[in-house]
């Protein structure tokens, strides 16, 4: 497994080892067991999402679940790719408003680790997308909350991308209180 630290806290990038023959090839995609022996010791998933996107430059974000009930996640794309972004929105951290994206796919089979105090969204780079994604909480419709994906200076590959109604009328990161801490 390949396991990649970014400069914003906490954020991680992990690629599970593949094992191909002839036929295709098998990959674990989640091992609580190998991952705390590389010393991530995440926290226990509760709930598993998946979500199909049918065009390109279709974009889901960026979206926050509020303490109590915030979520920890870990993404992949198990079919087409997109481009995954988080943005550290913990009041008092060295990186407040920035952000990793990173291309997720079914072919590089990588997968980005959100902990909790982050927007996370995603843009289809193809058609035909399936998403899924682990959770430390399940989804509670109150603490639910959005921030527009253009308003936080994250070059998306695109200006015109697809929106849900909730996106298209998401609160700006100017405007927005973040409701996390950072306790690094």
């Amino acid at each position: 497994m390949k396991i990649e630290f970014f400069d914003i806290p906490d954020l991680v990038a992990i690629t599970p080892r593949r094992f191909g023959d002839a036929r295709g090839w098998f990959m674990e995609t989640w091992n609580k067991t190998a991952l705390a022996e590389a010393g991530l010791d995440w926290p226990e998933f509760v709930q598993d999402n998946h979500s199909y996107s049918a065009p390109r430059h279709t974009l889901r974000g960026l979206h926050y679940q509020r303490p109590l009930r915030a979520q920890d996640k870990l993404v992949r794309c198990s079919k087409g790719a997109i481009l995954d972004v988080a943005v550290d929105v913990r009041q008092g951290s060295a990186s407040y408003g920035q952000h990793v994206a990173v291309e997720l796919s079914a072919e590089n089979g990588a997968q980005l680790f959100v902990p909790k105090g982050f927007l996370h969204g995603f843009l289809t780079l193809t058609e035909e997308c399936e998403v899924q994604y682990k959770c430390t909480d399940t989804y509670a419709p109150d603490c639910d909350g959005a921030v527009a994906w253009d308003s936080v200076g994250i070059d998306w590959g695109t200006d015109a991308p697809i929106l849900s109604d909730k996106d298209a009328r998401a609160t700006p990161f100017a405007d927005f209180t973040s409701p996390f801490q950072f306790e690094g």
